[in-house]
């Protein structure tokens, strides 16, 4: 048997930085110990290799009932950058301190690889065989992770019916309209799809003391400004639909489908769960132009963070089109489609009993995630992909400040919680 806590923190202590473009370390030895853990509790591991160093694991374990479909459980080795001059406590020590676990990955998510790890360790019995997959690359767009591994290794997804991994089974503290406090916990029942693009605005170069009506600066610039002022209309998903009115009737709060902005704001915290989700969106975040500032350039470059909602990308794209305006390519840098799992499914029915088995006041309500996880790699093999990494958390912990941010932390007492609910899914589902 090995520790959860224990686990977490020894996975944070390796470095797994993924600065994204290639440019990751640590993945090779984080792989390497999570293969020791499985082969120390009988359990046959596969390291495999996208390129040099950028290494995953999968492996299997059988289930009680060969007649069921597989289930896959996924997480990702890889983190974000940590800069230990921002930190309290160095971000790859993998410390204790107040009853909290720190270090960079602790919530996003070697938590619950950890929970995976430690309940194979224990001899976990589950009774559908379980495909296991701990992976390189997440946080870059997971070309030398999951998608490669679906595409070269699909054999081994063969028969997986569903999937779960991040984001979700989370506590969230959220005021009722009759005084009470409600503890949600939002299963991922959806996440949006990612179009990065790649803009090109051309003109005509020349002296930056001219007049020239054919500034290709000005020209992207005047693009960008109506892309990042445009109203992007309401579109409710089953998912994000079903939060609404579910997180609703929980709160004693009226929710009116027809005014989605007005029933948000009076979700009190809540609405953050669903306030990116119920409209596409597309942000400018990069731009690129000019080489001397006395030369007006030919060409000037932007790069738009674009998130789409299941069924609305061709109408998207066309609004993005009209916005742009003559003059301005666009190219697809990076395109994943939207996720979506059936709401109403045994597989969240058994995720909610999970949780209220240890929480019997646990309200469960899927949700819409606003970014992107590998289950982009996997739904397009069938599966029904949940985000499900069940965490107790206290009252006020920022969560979802926590993943990609400073002084990253996760409950001591929150991982014990998450790995006896993982365990309870695993065994009955």
């Amino acid at each position: 048997m090995a520790d959860v806590v224990d686990l977490c923190a020894q996975l944070v202590r390796f470095d797994t930085t993924n600065r994204g473009q290639g440019d990751a370390e640590g993945e090779r030895e984080a792989a390497e110990f999570v293969a020791s853990v499985l082969s120390g509790a009988g359990v046959e591991p596969k390291v495999l290799e996208s390129a040099p160093r950028r290494a995953s694991v999968l492996a299997r374990i059988p289930g009680t009932d060969p007649t069921l479909a597989p289930l896959l459980v996924h997480g990702h080795l890889d983190v974000v950058p940590a800069d230990p001059a921002e930190w309290s406590v160095p971000p790859f020590a993998g410390e204790i301190h107040d009853g909290y676990l720190w270090g960079r990955g602790t919530v996003d998510m070697k938590d619950f690889l950890a929970m995976v790890l430690s309940l194979v360790t224990d001899g976990l019995r589950p009774r559908r065989e379980l495909v296991l997959a701990f992976l390189a690359d997440e946080e870059d767009r997971g070309a030398w992770g999951a998608h490669w591994l679906a595409a070269e290794h699909r054999e081994f997804f063969d028969g997986c019916v569903a999937a779960i991994s991040e984001s979700g089974g989370y506590t969230y503290h959220v005021p009722a309209a009759d005084g009470r406090t409600v503890r949600l916990y939002p299963v991922g029942t959806a996440e949006r799809g990612t179009a990065h693009m790649r803009l090109t605005a051309h003109g005509q170069a020349g002296h930056g003391s001219r007049r020239n009506d054919e500034n290709a600066v000005v020209r992207l610039v005047d693009a960008l400004h109506r892309v990042a002022a445009h109203q992007w209309p309401v579109h409710l998903t089953p998912a994000v639909e079903a939060f609404l009115t579910r997180t609703g009737e929980a709160l004693g709060i009226d929710v009116d489908l027809s005014d989605v902005d007005g029933t948000l704001a009076r979700f009190g915290p809540a609405a953050s769960l669903a306030e990116n989700t119920v409209r596409n969106s597309c942000t400018p975040t990069m731009l690129d132009a000019g080489y001397k500032v006395n030369v007006i350039p030919g060409v000037a470059h932007a790069q738009l963070d674009t998130r789409t909602l299941p069924g609305t990308e061709a109408q998207l794209l066309a609004q993005i089109d009209a916005l742009l305006g003559p003059g301005i390519e666009r190219e697809f840098v990076s395109h994943t489609p939207p996720v979506q799992a059936p709401v109403d499914s045994p597989w969240f029915t058994a995720m909610a009993d999970a949780l209220r088995a240890e929480d019997p006041e646990a309200v469960v309500v899927p949700y819409c995630m606003g970014g992107g996880t590998d289950a982009k790699a996997f739904s397009p093999l069938g599966m029904d992909c949940y985000g499900f990494a069940p965490l107790w958390l206290p009252p006020g912990f920022p969560y979802r400040e926590m993943a990609h941010g400073v002084d990253e932390r996760v409950p001591v007492e929150g991982l014990q919680f998450g790995k006896r609910v993982l365990g309870r899914l695993l065994s009955s589902v």
